[in-house]
């Protein structure tokens, strides 16, 4: 029994206004505990038997759930440990005190007489718990969208590395192409060629340099190769096999460049061909720089697009926008294996929405389907106007889910992930952000066909 006087007690808000009678019933059934810092009071694994009281002092939890660490602190007119109609039966994680402490702690077998004595400190104390669950689930939520954003920002760090080492290998041929030209034209030059000469190579240079079309296969490409080799050789040329090989790759042949030696001497046909080579080799190097540096300037117009940077907090939102971004952001974990039907309605499908919210719906029910699939499937993916509601549809091919389970998807903390794979609050978040948009979420699922509708108002300007 506790020593304590009511008055310490009554300095915990969830005992303030109690009459004295219930102070004093509850001191008596309690055990006084004093802790120095550092103490241990309860291990992972101990039985949930105590209720805590802190009244001086800072007590703190440290544990792994679901393998992930988690802390959590209580100071001084805090109520922690088991609280009554908790479910807890053994603790997770490992209490010691931060500082010295002084506690009063309840024996959980108490906790029906409580009830009946106690009946508005029992209220005040489910309330603690709601809120320990809303702080917990905060906290899970935030880790959640922490490891989502750790995965987007793995994704997307490797489609920029992409195309930006593409430009970079571009521009470093580049220097080399140019100097390349630079020296031909410097050949050229110092050769007596007359206006009318000059005119027959820039022209057949202009000529190869803009031909459009689908480059050959390697198996043309070496046909052509061969040709253009056994071509300069005929000429004399015989150190040309690397500017034969540049040539054929890129479809060009022996009839085209063949005018250039029935007109000039081999050393001036050489320098020309030297020349149209690098001009040929640069236009596709600016393809390909200009090719890269586009998609770079997609994927930031996509991120500026999917997190609504810059833009106000709730506006209207064109669903099919929204989606081909999200699914832009996720394009590499779809290229490896996934192929997507896309079904859109002709109309635009205008709804409110708060910021990047319904783009973290996307996010969430496509990342799902794309782990249900294993990274190799049909993700389709669908729109429609249906009685004022705009439908969205996410569907894939994957195993399906469990019957038995079904039901469940859409608690919180529930997932059918491996420990540390996942948190369960997915489709929880993506429930409570559709119910903030005053939309409905649903969820139908058979093993090859799983389908999740999510059913939005349209925004009031265009409904």
């Amino acid at each position: 029994m506790a020593t304590i006087d009511r008055t310490e007690l009554v300095k915990v808000p969830a005992f303030q206004g109690l009459p004295d009678d219930q102070l004093d019933w509850f001191i008596s059934q309690s055990e006084e505990v004093r802790l120095k810092a550092g103490e241990i009071y309860v291990r992972e694994g101990d039985s949930a038997d105590w209720m805590y009281v802190i009244l001086e002092g800072e007590i703190q939890a440290r544990g792994e759930i679901q393998g992930r660490m988690v802390v959590f602190s209580a100071g001084a007119k805090q109520v922690t440990g088991r609280l009554p109609f908790s479910r807890l039966t053994r603790y997770s994680l490992t209490g010691r005190a931060v500082a010295d402490a002084h506690m009063l702690r309840f024996p959980a077998s108490r906790f029906p007489e409580l009830m009946q004595r106690m009946p508005e400190l029992t209220q005040r104390l489910v309330s603690v718990m709601s809120d320990r669950i809303r702080e917990t689930t905060r906290m899970e939520e935030q880790r959640d969208k922490l490891a989502a954003l750790g995965k987007l920002s793995a994704g997307l760090a490797h489609e920029l590395n992409n195309p930006a080492s593409a430009a970079r290998r571009a521009a470093s041929q580049l220097r080399d192409a140019l100097k390349r030209i630079r020296d031909a034209s410097h050949e050229l030059g110092s050769r007596d060629l007359n206006p009318t000469q000059k005119r027959r190579i820039e022209s057949l240079e202009l000529e190869l340099t803009r031909r459009d079309g689908t480059p050959p296969d390697a198996m043309k490409a070496s046909d052509l190769e061969e040709e253009l080799d056994a071509s300069f050789r005929s000429h004399g040329l015989n150190d040309l096999w690397q500017l034969a090989a540049d040539l054929g790759h890129k479809g060009i042949s022996t009839q085209a460049v063949e005018p250039l030696f029935q007109e000039f001497e081999a050393q001036t046909a050489r320098a020309a061909l030297v020349r149209i080579a690098a001009s040929m080799e640069i236009a596709n190097l600016l393809d390909q720089m200009e090719s890269s540096t586009a998609r770079i300037s997609d994927l930031v117009k996509a991120i500026k697009e999917y997190t609504y940077m810059d833009q106000a907090p709730v506006q209207n939102v064109d669903i099919v926008k929204s989606l081909e971004t999200t699914l832009t952001i996720l394009n590499h974990r779809l290229k490896k294996g996934v192929t997507i039907h896309r079904d859109y309605a002709p109309e635009p499908l205008l709804v409110d929405s708060f910021g990047s919210e319904l783009n973290q719906v996307w996010t969430n029910l496509i990342d799902n389907a794309i782990d249900a699939m294993n990274g190799q499937g049909e993700l389709r993916v669908s729109t429609c106007l249906e009685d004022g509601w705009a439908v969205i549809e996410i569907a894939d091919n994957g195993p399906g889910i469990p019957a038995e389970i079904q039901s469940r998807i859409f608690e919180p903390f529930f997932t059918t992930k491996g420990v540390g794979q996942g948190t369960g609050l997915g489709l929880d978040t993506v429930q409570r952000i559709i119910r903030r948009h005053n939309g409905i979420v649903t969820a139908r699922s058979v093993p090859g066909n799983t389908r999740f509708q999510v059913r939005l108002p349209l925004s009031k300007s265009t409904a």
